[in-house]
């Protein structure tokens, strides 16, 4: 359960990291960036992966059956 809870709890930190800067980089669209263009810039950068890893922590997490 405390591994459980530690899991939860760096897959939520690294979802906040790597999601606070996919939002900052929004303010690249209005100065002239396709959305096309935007996500080809969001999977070469390294926040997009701590955003995808904490979402699969977070998941994982919550949904791996517990041993009984």
């Amino acid at each position: 359960m405390v591994v459980r809870l530690l899991v939860l709890a760096a897959g939520f930190g690294l979802a906040s990291a790597g999601g606070i800067s996919i939002i900052a980089f929004l303010n690249y669209i209005p100065a002239g960036l396709s959305i096309v263009e935007f996500l080809i810039f969001l999977l070469q950068r390294s926040e997009s992966a701590l955003f995808i890893l904490g979402c699969i922590l977070i998941t994982g997490s919550i949904y791996w059956p517990e041993n009984s």
